[in-house]
């Protein structure tokens, strides 16, 4: 595990785990940025949230962490979670790291399915993170993918980012396959990549979109294997007219 990968680890448990003031000032900046639409910005709102975390019962389980520059992907499961609108919730979070603390926050939550389409939970999957070497190629890939088949729409060229159309789906409401993801572009567009952020054979595209018409904050996963798209987990959650900040969800 990096450096930067072990302090946050130690960030989220003083958060979401030990409820400790102490050690949220020791491993968050004063000037902590948040871009959560319902958390207010500032180090000292989320540790004025601490004692309603506590109250609950709160926990977390994080299944990938993917590291990129000086920002670390997470894909957590969170529990006792009504503070975040469900008992539990699935999230996507990027944090900023900035001189051995989290500098910056953005995430998106939706609830935790217990049954779906395809029959594979948002969550499982391969979590090992190999082919270091080929990280940039496959930024790259994806990249073209979410711009030439989810942004601009061709569905003519998807089939040559998959092997033998082979797609595990993670997402509740989507089965496996590519003939389902062409379905499912009927209601779900992305128009804008903010970021991709990539470790070896994981790739997340942090993009703005919408779903059945309304605005949308979409944070899709791909794995890469042999230069093809194999598997694909996300979290969409709808972007508020107001929010208690001004940063905005991106």
């Amino acid at each position: 595990m990096s450096e930067n990968k072990a302090i946050l680890t130690k960030a989220m448990n003083a958060l979401f785990r030990d409820f400790s003031e102490e050690d949220m000032r020791r491993y968050y900046k004063q000037d902590y940025i948040q871009h959560n639409p319902n958390v207010p910005t500032g180090l000292d709102s989320i540790i004025g949230l601490l004692p309603v975390l506590k109250e609950s019962g709160f926990d977390y389980n994080t299944h990938r962490m993917i590291e990129d520059g000086d920002l670390i992907l997470t894909h957590t499961t969170y529990t006792n979670a009504q503070v975040f609108g469900a008992e539990t919730v699935v999230a996507f979070d990027i944090w900023r790291m900035e001189d051995g603390q989290v500098s910056e926050h953005w995430d998106s939550i939706i609830p935790h399915y217990k049954e779906t389409a395809s029959g594979r939970s948002q969550i499982d999957g391969m979590t090992e993170i190999f082919d270091l070497n080929k990280t940039q190629e496959n930024k790259t890939l994806v990249k073209f993918f979410v711009t030439e088949v989810l942004i601009e729409g061709d569905v003519s060229k998807m089939s040559s980012f998959f092997k033998d159309e082979r797609y595990d789906q993670h997402n509740p409401v989507v089965k496996d396959g590519l003939e389902a993801l062409k379905n499912a572009l009927t209601e779900i567009t992305n128009d804008r990549i903010h970021r991709v952020i990539g470790e070896g054979n994981f790739v997340l595209t942090q993009s703005e979109g919408a779903w059945k018409r309304k605005p949308y904050a979409i944070y899709d996963l791909f794995r890469v294997e042999d230069g093809c798209i194999v598997e694909h987990w996300d979290v969409l959650q709808e972007i508020p007219a107001e929010m208690a900040h001004e940063n905005g969800m991106f």
